[in-house]
């Protein structure tokens, strides 16, 4: 039975593989492409191109930071067997990728069907139409006005942080992992005030089956991705729970571990929508009686989706992909920032000491507002340069659906010697747009831009920053990226961050621990610290003392 299920898979694999390799030969060694003429790195092998530098945990960094250094604006870069890719950060050609022809430029069919199969029908997994429709549904979730009404939610979790911390302190522990308790805490944050739900008491070491399991995935798909041109096939073999049986029966440890934490992450959002669902039945009563009050985002999304036109509905499928891309998309990006933010403080005391001083002029008053908290420019700014220098996510990927043209800022020097002020693109060819070396532009922010100086973020914007029209829908930064696929939540994310921020350095005092020598920052889908490259564990030791 086996070999019988298996063997026209197996077939059908092998010959796909060779035709794409006598393919990938033939475009290599015989065909010529506009993209030949667009300056870059040399493969550093014909078999992964440049691709083991740019994915590379440690030596990722320095290549992603020399193509934004030693290129203008447009970078090839080869992929397997010799495939030509784009790396941009020219401004104007990144508006085309992402606003102005984005049409022409979606994210790739196995990218798609990869975040469909690891989260279901949600925003990530979506595209034209399909997509809009979704965000259209959950803007509103997102505006300031909900933003004020979770604020409180935020501060009773960044309490609960701050006597979990207080208790380890107290129990002698002389270095602490912020990370772990981060990423606990960024999970806390995006249940109650995204789903309505508690996930960790945070005030005391508990198991945190969903929190680990979402720490595992980017780790564990790495794994996986080998096969991904092969998943537009593979889902179009038989039904849903014949492909799942296919699955089972591979002897993949990835894969085994991927579907087992696909099913926790499904499993958990399906029982907090039952949940959350029979409470928005049983009125409004019973609702303000949960975690959240009705305030969070899943309550009002459930609310708004009963009352719009059945052609406007969410079916229920994607309400639950809704919260598993929420829960997966806001844990390790807020934990990462906040982390970061942490690691520059130690390494600037006198930051950290203006910072608790604004912080308390703040609190003179009472206690924190929305308003008083989104206003004060000292952590706002703090927050702005981690973001600029150090994106959690340094790369955002579009595949191009056409043969088109993309414009140029300022022209390149093409491999011919000659000027280029646009550049056509091939159908098929993927582009990463460079949130680092964007974000890193000496033309733009001058040449202190490799510098941490929150202080920049005080004064007004240079005439080139103003002038130059990146695509960003945060402070001329790509981090949270642009056009109609950016970031839905960037609002949420500062009000996390800043929230926190201002409950943990009026209480504590960080420095960096003894083994700060040893702490690295891996360059990953996600960056992340950890001791050592020889690990793949996240953590970030740090020292913390009570502020008398």
């Amino acid at each position: 039975m086996l070999v019988a299920v298996f063997f026209p898979i197996v077939q059908a694999t092998i010959i796909y593989g060779i035709l794409w390799v006598v393919w990938k030969l033939f475009r290599l060694f015989v065909l010529r492409s506009p993209l030949d003429n667009i300056p870059g790195p040399k493969p550093s092998s014909w078999l992964f191109g440049n691709l083991r530098e740019f994915q590379d945990r440690q030596a990722g960094w320095r290549f992603r930071e020399d193509l934004g250094t030693k290129w203008n604006g447009v970078v090839r870069i080869k992929g397997v067997l010799g495939e030509d890719m784009l790396y941009v950060f020219d401004p104007k050609a990144m508006h085309s990728v992402l606003v102005k022809d984005s049409n022409m430029h979606e994210r790739h069919e196995w990218s798609l069907l990869f975040s469909y199969l690891l989260l279901g029908k949600g925003l990530l997994s979506t595209s034209g139409i399909h997509h809009r429709q979704q965000r259209k549904m959950l803007n509103p979730l997102f505006s300031i006005a909900h933003m004020r009404a979770v604020t409180d939610i935020f501060f009773q979790v960044s309490y609960k942080l701050r006597d979990g911390l207080s208790n380890e302190i107290k129990q002698g522990c002389e270095d602490i992992d912020v990370l772990n308790w981060f990423g606990r805490a960024a999970l806390e944050l995006i249940g109650q005030g995204g789903l309505g739900y508690s996930f960790d008491p945070l005030v005391k070491n508990v198991p945190n089956t969903l929190g680990d399991t979402i720490k595992r995935i980017l780790p564990t798909v790495g794994g996986t991705m080998i096969y991904k041109n092969l998943l537009p096939i593979v889902v179009k073999i038989g039904t849903p729970s014949f492909r799942r049986r296919l699955v089972e029966m591979i002897p993949l440890r990835k894969l085994k571990e991927t579907t087992k934490n696909v099913d926790t992450i499904t499993s958990e959002c399906q029982n907090i929508y039952i949940t959350k669902k029979k409470a928005l039945l049983a009125g409004d009563d019973v609702l303000i009686q949960q975690v959240g009050e009705g305030k969070d985002i899943m309550s009002v999304l459930l609310k708004a989706n009963m009352k719009a036109d059945e052609s406007d509905r969410l079916p229920e499928d994607e309400l639950i992909g809704q919260m598993s891309t929420l829960v997966f998309a806001a844990v390790d990006t807020t934990s990462s920032a906040l982390t970061r933010i942490l690691d520059l403080l130690a390494m600037h005391p006198d930051v950290q000491d203006k910072l608790r001083a604004e912080l308390k002029a703040a609190r003179e008053n009472g206690e924190i507002t929305y308003d008083t908290l989104v206003d004060l420019p000292y952590l706002d700014a703090i927050c702005r340069e981690t973001l600029r220098l150090y994106p959690p996510v340094s790369i955002i990927t579009r595949g191009t659906n056409g043969d088109t043209i993309l414009p140029l800022s300022e022209p390149i020097v093409g491999v011919d010697g000659q000027l280029m002020n646009e550049i056509p693109v091939p159908k098929g060819t993927q582009v990463f747009i460079g949130i680092l070396s964007s974000n890193r532009n000496r033309a733009l922010w001058g040449e202190d831009v490799l510098e941490w100086k929150p202080e920049r973020w005080l004064s007004p914007s240079t005439k080139e920053l103003s002038e130059s029209r990146i695509p960003g829908v945060y402070s001329n930064l790509m981090t949270f990226g642009g056009g109609g696929r950016s970031c839905i939540g960037f609002k949420f994310s500062q009000l996390e961050m800043k929230t926190v921020l201002s409950v943990l350095i009026e209480s504590f005092k960080f420095s960096h621990s003894k083994d700060r020598h040893k702490v690295v920052w891996n360059s990953a889908g996600i960056a992340f610290p950890s001791i050592g490259y020889e690990t793949t564990a996240p953590s970030m030791p740090m020292h913390i003392e009570l502020v008398q």
